[in-house]
């Protein structure tokens, strides 16, 4: 089987393909990464790859629920949550104004202190664009910071998003309602 998803290596999309991977026991899968999902979808349309994981997040995601109505189907969903995310500065940069961040991530904190928000393609983007000098901050994984401590600062630690994720593919599943997990448990009080 190739699942397909969105590139880099690095990003959240192939960090969540590899757990939900390995969480139905398909370790052996193929896994594909795109640039973007215009890549990734007409490649499921054409058989190049079973299955596509998209984050409902990302930006494109109602899009390509609509332009692949009744060709790609929702076969599977799940929560998961992301690598802890941060808002990153470059070290000497006392008050950055310039912010990288991927569109999806907009609302995960209080911007308003970045008058000039750049949007990149996807959290390893930003990193990159912060530490090749783009970006005087970003909103990325906060790993970034573990691997750079000398570049970077931490401004704000923002901890995992917890996403709603769906796998797509060729065929549709039968019946109305679709349950694919038990129900959640009954708090205790």
């Amino acid at each position: 089987m190739r699942f397909a998803t969105l590139g880099p290596a690095g990003n959240n999309h192939l960090l969540v393909l590899e757990r939900y991977l390995a969480a139905r026991g398909l370790e052996g899968a193929e896994i594909r990464p795109f640039a973007s999902f215009d890549e990734a979808f007409p490649a499921l349309l054409a058989g190049e790859v079973d299955y596509v994981l998209q984050c409902t997040a990302h930006p494109s995601h109602g899009e390509w629920v609509g332009r692949t109505m009744h060709r790609a189907f929702p076969v599977d969903a799940f929560i998961a949550p992301s690598k802890p995310l941060a808002i990153l500065a470059r070290r000497g940069v006392d008050e950055p104004r310039r912010l990288g961040l991927q569109p999806a991530t907009r609302h995960y904190a209080d911007l308003s202190a970045y008058p000039e928000q750049i949007e990149a393609p996807t959290t390893v983007d930003v990193a990159n664009g912060l530490l090749d000098g783009r970006f005087e901050a970003g909103l990325c994984a906060r790993e970034v910071l573990d691997a750079h401590p000398d570049a970077l600062r931490l401004v704000e630690d923002l901890g995992p998003a917890l996403d709603t994720w769906v796998l797509f593919g060729r065929e549709r599943l039968a019946g109305e309602l679709i349950l694919c997990a038990p129900p959640p448990s009954q708090p205790t009080r």
